[in-house]
């Protein structure tokens, strides 16, 4: 976790052109920060972050009255307004301070274009862990969309893998009332991507959070959703005795994904089914591991 964060960091330090980050997790800001009038700042439109817990800006406000703001937000002159300035890293702050009563705000000036401000708001976004799982394929998408990015350029940029943003992204494909659920934090990435595969989300999903069901409770839930129903007559399902159904159980279990074993007097075939590129990557993963201290299987 910690070279993911110490990641993050240098891409944004590269990204602003300064130096390397100067503790663990947090970018280097320079030390060339000014008062702004608060007034003369306003927020990106494009700011990947659309959701603001009240209870996070009260406390914040609240630490601000206390000591003020302690790391400058990052601003660049406003596109086509003379004198005012847009918000590209530190939203929640200049909101809090707003809140506080602040009447002037650190900041430091960058002259940045629209692709590498919406790169750095996302990075510091994903850096603080501030956006919930819509947000942060909002962003990814609008990368692609409005400026080229490929997923593995915007993998380096975030110091995430590539199938960590295609499933971001694949998440934006969701029922309106699923994506809803995860801005609010009722559901996770996790839960979702467990989902995404299965017939009827939406139903799932409402099941997952009356429940309370966990990510593997969730996985389980889709891996039955999706088995093909077969009538109880079938050759196949009177051929497959306990101790073989007890084994997919055990497998399924242990792979977080539906297992299904043809078994034909010792010959036969195993199928696995994974629902989103992450799932695949992890079984990889876990199959050409080798032997040893650390297998899970």
């Amino acid at each position: 976790m910690a070279d993911q964060r110490r990641g993050l960091g240098r891409g944004l330090s590269a990204l602003l052109g300064e130096a390397d980050s100067t503790a663990e997790g947090e970018a280097a800001w320079p030390a060339d920060g000014r008062d702004l009038p608060i007034e003369l700042i306003g927020r990106n439109p494009d700011q990947p972050r659309r959701d603001f817990a009240e209870e996070e800006l009260e406390e914040l406000a609240a630490s601000i009255r206390e000591r003020g703001v302690l790391q400058p937000i990052l601003v660049r002159p406003a596109p086509g307004e003379a004198g005012r300035y847009q918000i590209v890293a530190g939203e929640r702050r200049w909101r809090a301070a707003q809140r506080a009563g602040l009447r002037e705000m650190p900041a430091v000036i960058r002259e940045l274009d629209d692709l590498k401000t919406l790169e750095i708001a996302i990075i510091e976004n994903v850096q603080r862990v501030d956006l919930n799982a819509i947000e942060e394929a909002f962003g990814y998408r609008d990368l692609i969309d409005r400026f080229g990015r490929t997923q593995e350029e915007i993998a380096q940029i975030v110091g995430k893998s590539r199938s960590h943003v295609a499933n971001a992204v694949r998440l934006l494909g969701l029922p309106e009332s699923v994506q809803l659920e995860l801005r609010a934090g009722r559901l996770t990435a996790g839960h979702a991507r467990a989902l995404a595969a299965a017939p009827d989300p939406a139903g799932l999903a409402r099941q997952v959070v009356d429940q309370g069901l966990n990510v593997r409770e969730a996985e389980a839930l889709a891996r039955r959703a999706q088995a093909p129903a077969r009538p109880a007559s079938t050759p196949a399902t009177q051929a497959k005795d306990a101790d073989t159904r007890a084994l997919e159980d055990d497998l399924g279990e242990a792979l977080g994904l539906a297992v299904e074993i043809a078994d034909r007097g010792g010959v036969g075939e195993m199928r696995i089914r994974y629902g989103s590129l992450e799932q695949l990557d992890e079984l990889c993963r876990r199959l050409t591991r080798g032997g040893g201290e650390g297998r899970d299987l």
